[in-house]
């Protein structure tokens, strides 16, 4: 009933304000205390959930330094004109000269000259390529029909489904000839492919055929099928079937490019330590812990005469989860036969608490040691590195269900609970508007009647013998 007033017919008393009003006296001061519950709750969930974004930002680099992936890695220079580079952390500092003697290439051949409508013959026609004639495999076969021209041997061969090894192609000349041209799919020696053409039952077939001229010794070599082929600081020579040669160094993989001349330069390859990973997820753990140190001093600061004190001051979790990370950066880890703390690493504390880290430090150290470096952040699965130990604790704050999901979680059943309680408790006002009004509406009947009762009492006194009227108007 609010925004609207009106007041007692019999009493003239203003009902709906004095209704109001004692509403508002039981309403307002619950109202309130409901609402600031809600606002520090609602303050609470989101300190804590930057709480955990922060934490969870430093987890994540955390993951890249526990990682042995990240460490003792190697950088491969040299790629040029003629070869690519690219390598692995089993690769072995060094360098190396490099000579492309050929590229590998794939078999082409073509046939003599056909008239575009003329056929082949009838027969059969099968191809192996050179590893499976070696490893005593058929390869595939096509069957040739007496009607077929090159047309149709050509998607025969391409339809083909066990065909692995060769591509067929029509060229036609000028005059309007054809001619046949199969190209091997795979480069090197192995995909060359040979091809036998016979009679249906594998016989020879008579000279007069057009068919033999796909034998391959009917064939005109277009691009004989070659190894690619290249020579480390010329002592050793590598081949390869593709142009790629695999670990053909330990951990390094060279690919062939360009085949050098005889007055060409030799291409240098230079393998070399490569720190750069470990220096930028450093930088980076340093980087999410500083803003972790910022956001927990902001939250747990005690406050001032002139300053407000921090949402989370005095608050358990947040003073263990700084601890216990605070703690971490001193701690020392066995590692390759010595104990390594982080600030011998280039990692220093300043007067704040914040950190900074001296990459010439940690170069010098990674360079000096690598394993001991990779055995501090990861350590082993019974003796966790300083990263993985660190991650674990993290953790437990930010995974799902965690211990901050868990503090959040309560502060959510906690505000459902005051939205349900404040819905119960409006109900409960409109109940006790209504009894007010209800009271306020009888006492006024009351009055109106008494006041009535009294009115006619007064008129019939009025008339009684011998009363004198009062009335000095």
């Amino acid at each position: 009933m609010s925004g609207i007033s009106f007041t007692g017919l019999g009493s003239g008393l203003p009902v709906s304000d004095i209704v109001t009003g004692l509403v508002n006296a039981e309403k307002t001061p619950y109202t309130q205390r409901i609402n600031q519950q809600g606002g520090k709750l609602t303050t609470n969930i989101s300190a804590n959930g930057a709480l955990k974004s922060a934490l969870a930002a430093m987890e994540s680099s955390l993951e890249k330094l526990k990682s042995s992936d990240n460490f003792q890695l190697r950088s491969a220079s040299g790629t040029d004109d003629f070869i690519t580079l690219t390598s692995t952390k089993d690769a072995q500092v060094g360098n190396y000269d490099v000579k492309v003697n050929n590229l590998a290439q794939a078999q082409k051949s073509m046939t003599d000259v056909f008239d575009s409508d003329e056929v082949v013959g009838e027969g059969k026609i099968s191809f192996a390529t050179a590893k499976e004639i070696a490893d005593g495999e058929t390869g595939f076969s096509i069957d040739v029909d007496d009607d077929d021209t090159l047309t149709e041997l050509r998607d025969k061969i391409n339809d083909a489904p066990d065909n692995e090894s060769i591509i067929a192609t029509i060229v036609t000349e000028s005059d309007g000839k054809q001619r046949l041209v199969m190209t091997a799919k795979d480069t090197g020696l192995e995909s060359a492919v040979t091809m036998t053409a016979t009679k249906a039952d594998g016989s020879a077939l008579d000279p007069g055929s057009r068919l033999n001229d796909l034998n391959s010794a009917n064939l005109t070599e277009l691009k004989p099928a070659a190894d690619a082929s290249i020579l480390i600081d010329n002592a050793i020579t590598l081949t390869s079937s593709t142009n790629e040669f695999k670990e053909a160094i330990d951990g390094i993989t060279i690919t062939a490019k360009k085949a050098h001349k005889v007055d060409d330069d030799l291409s240098k390859a230079s393998i070399s330590e490569d720190n750069n990973l470990v220096v930028r997820e450093l930088e980076n753990f340093v980087k999410t812990y500083n803003e972790f140190q910022t956001l927990t001093k902001e939250l747990g600061k005690g406050g001032g005469e002139n300053e407000n004190s921090g949402v989370l001051v005095g608050d358990s979790m947040l003073r263990s989860v700084t601890s216990k990370v605070r703690n971490m950066l001193s701690r020392s880890f066995d590692s390759n036969g010595s104990t390594i703390a982080l600030s011998q690493l280039g990692v220093e504390t300043d007067q704040y608490g914040k950190l900074s880290l001296d990459k010439t430090k940690l170069n010098d150290a990674v360079s000096e040691n690598p394993a001991a470096i990779e055995e501090f952040f990861v350590g082993t699965e019974e003796n966790p590195g300083f990263a993985a130990t660190l991650e674990g604790l993290v953790k437990n704050y930010t995974e799902t269900g965690g211990l901050i999901d868990s503090r959040i979680d309560s502060y959510n059943n906690q505000l459902t609970k005051l939205d349900d309680d404040l819905v119960a408790f409006n109900k409960k006002m409109d109940r006790y508007e209504a009894r007010l009004f209800a009271q306020y509406n009888a006492m006024d009947a009351l009055v109106a009647n008494l006041r009535s009762t009294s009115t006619a009492l007064q008129g019939q006194l009025a008339n009684l013998p011998g009363v004198v009227s009062n009335n000095n108007s």
